[in-house]
């Protein structure tokens, strides 16, 4: 029985609400998309909880249970999964922290969470906070994308069990707190570090250029997310597959590092609206060259969603779609192909949401059934039915001959 390789493709936040102005449909009922109805109309779909039924997935959770993994079991925090996507290698006992570069008049407020998206010279304004020492604790920070970037405190007698300092909407900056009682140390230094950071970004070049230009400062460092590195199987363990990932986004990156996926660098893959779509593809197909399972991200529909534009939403499906002809195109073999999400963002609340995502798995000889477009309704009536994120690994090695035998 031949073994076949295996393509997940994971639209990020691509999954939506009726939107009445638009007749009631979602963007992926609306987008022209041949490529994706393709991979449904020679599959078999269905609906995914990508965590549990009526639970809101963060995108760090949902990739862990489309990985196989339970993240009840697995999940710390986000903070160390962004701290080794950003290619830090983390010690017992450090704490990370996800963090954003956003604009603050007064070092209170928070005028813009994300510093209007700051796309460049965020290396250097990182570079100005690394290395600083609080107390006997050392300060790791580094750029991510876009507005991200990474907080790893290290030093004796740390505890990731405080609150964030985010307020996660524009409006006072919380002061962080203690959740258990061995972690006062961690949030006094937490408060002390971003009260610096304002400080010392405040007089940054870079960020006196960009008032110049009429553009937000990203003057402060919102952290939140706290999080100690924990043990975890691979997933070339777990399942006896080798295994890539390719995306831009810096948490995505670090979640498939840390199930020991071969991270695969893409040029022009920002993990924004401008992503190279075409220089995916062609990764994904040279990945599947040397690989069992290739993982593939694009965050663009989640910030079309954030930002409440169907129409934006819409054309990122729709780049996506010509991502996957092209990718599709160019297989040299049978590959099972799992087209998914791994949240829903509608535009009409700008957030993630608990509505299930549509899925649809295609392979040369896999079952087919009545579905025809890849969307959140029609999905509803494939023979997949509903299942949950962690379900989905395993249907696509079963799907691809991989599975073992269970019993005599």
């Amino acid at each position: 029985m031949k073994h076949k390789k295996m393509l997940m493709v994971v639209c990020d936040g691509a999954s939506d609400r009726p939107v009445k102005e638009f007749d009631g449909r979602t963007p992926l009922q609306v987008a022209r998309k041949p490529a994706m109805d393709a991979i449904a109309r020679n599959g078999v779909s269905g609906t995914m909880d990508v965590i549990a039924p009526g639970v809101v997935p963060g995108s760090d959770t949902a990739h862990l249970a489309l990985f196989g993994y339970d993240p009840y079991q697995v999940y710390t925090g986000r903070g160390p999964i962004e701290a080794v996507g950003a290619g830090i290698d983390l010690h017992e006992g450090d704490v990370a922290f996800r963090c954003n570069f956003a604009t603050s008049d007064d070092g209170v407020h928070i005028r813009d969470r994300r510093a209007g998206r700051i796309r460049s010279g965020a290396a250097e304004l990182a570079e100005a906070l690394s290395g600083m020492k609080l107390e006997d604790v050392e300060v790791i920070f580094k750029e991510g994308s876009e507005h991200r970037a990474v907080l790893v405190l290290r030093g004796d007698g740390l505890d990731h069990r405080v609150s964030d300092v985010d307020p996660h909407s524009e409006g006072e900056l919380l002061r962080s707190r203690a959740l258990a009682p061995n972690a006062d140390k961690t949030a006094n230094l937490l408060n002390e570090f971003v009260a610096r950071s304002y400080e010392i970004l405040s007089k940054h070049k870079i960020n006196m250029d960009r008032e110049k230009n009429g553009l937000a400062p990203a003057n402060i460092v919102l952290p939140r997310g706290a999080g100690s590195p924990a043990p975890i199987d691979s997933i070339a363990s777990r399942f006896k597959l080798r295994c890539a990932g390719i995306a831009g986004v810096t948490m995505v990156k670090g979640i498939c590092r840390l199930v020991g996926m071969n991270v695969v660098d893409v040029d022009g893959a920002t993990g924004g609206l401008d992503t190279d779509y075409l220089a995916k593809a062609r990764a994904a197909v040279d990945a599947l060259e040397e690989h069992d399972l290739v993982f593939v991200n694009i965050k663009a529909p989640d910030i079309a969603g954030h930002d409440g534009d169907f129409r934006l939403k819409v054309q990122v499906i729709e780049n996506i779609d010509m991502m996957l002809g092209s990718l599709l195109k160019d297989l040299h073999e049978e590959v099972v192909v799992a087209l998914t999400a791994d949240h829903s963002t509608p535009v009409s609340i700008r957030d993630h949401s608990a509505d299930p995502v549509p899925v649809s798995v295609s392979g040369a000889d896999s079952r087919v059934d009545s579905v025809r477009e890849h969307d959140e309704i029609s999905a509803a009536s494939g023979a997949l039915g509903r299942i949950r994120g962690v379900d989905l690994l395993p249907i696509m090695l079963g799907t691809a001959n991989r599975s073992s035998k269970f019993g005599a």
